[in-house]
């Protein structure tokens, strides 16, 4: 059990790792791809660019702003983008490992919050491979199917469902650690299979409710591209 500890340790630090990264991505990366859409709009860059040279020094509005931005912006996203990916690859790799180490010892009947926090941190981390796969071949999104994809897919919910669920089933997993120890007689006469499966559930639960709600009022397609929790009616 030691190696599976030690691998647990190192996947819920590549977890935290890719946690912040998305966190990153849900404020920059959203945020320059709005400004880079309105400014796309704006100008319509002018269709008058001859030559690279011009279209890389060419403005798009009237405050001097160079598309070469624009490019350094494009290339700082696809790599990051790519790097995300790996760490999903690594991420998923890590948690498959300890869960089937739980499993092959028979100790996932005696952890199960441990379990469920390993299985959500696969289920976020599978998706991270998932979407930014589908990111990489920027893919034009358009009409209701568009819609339905950014949403779903492209919007990164799953990702953000497995990842808050996953806080949420930390919590629980502190609180039960503390009743254990804490208050012992109590923990054993009341802390059963059953309610920590209903934990479990509500961890769950709670992380789509949440991501729901959260989607279809902050997601939408500008100008072919998905801009996912970032959108809010100026009221």
């Amino acid at each position: 059990m030691n190696i599976t500890y030690h691998v647990r340790i190192l996947t819920n630090q590549i977890s935290l790792l890719s946690n912040l990264l998305l966190c990153y991505s849900r404020t920059s990366v959203q945020r320059a791809a709005v400004k880079r859409n309105e400014s796309i709009t704006a100008s319509n860059f002018s269709v008058a660019m001859t030559t690279m040279e011009v279209q890389k020094t060419h403005t798009t509005d009237g405050t001097g702003t160079t598309l070469s931005y624009y490019y350094d912006y494009i290339d700082a996203q696809f790599y990051f983008e790519l790097a995300l990916v790996f760490i999903g690859v690594i991420g998923t790799a890590g948690n498959a490992l300890v869960l089937y180490a739980l499993v092959a010892s028979k100790q996932h009947k005696k952890q199960a919050l441990i379990v469920n926090q390993n299985v959500l941190d696969l289920f976020a981390s599978f998706f991270i491979v998932v979407v930014f796969i589908l990111k990489l071949c920027n893919i034009h999104l358009s009409g209701v199917l568009g819609y339905w994809l950014c949403i779903i897919i492209f919007s990164d919910y799953f990702v953000w469902v497995g990842t808050n669920a996953s806080i949420f089933n930390l919590a629980i997993i502190t609180v039960d650690r503390y009743l254990k120890v804490v208050h012992p007689v109590w923990s054993r006469k009341y802390l059963r299979l059953p309610v920590i499966c209903c934990a479990m559930l509500s961890a769950w639960l709670s992380s789509i409710l949440y991501n729901t709600a959260m989607v279809l009022n902050t997601s939408g397609v500008r100008n072919g591209h998905c801009i996912g929790f970032f959108l809010y009616d100026a009221k």
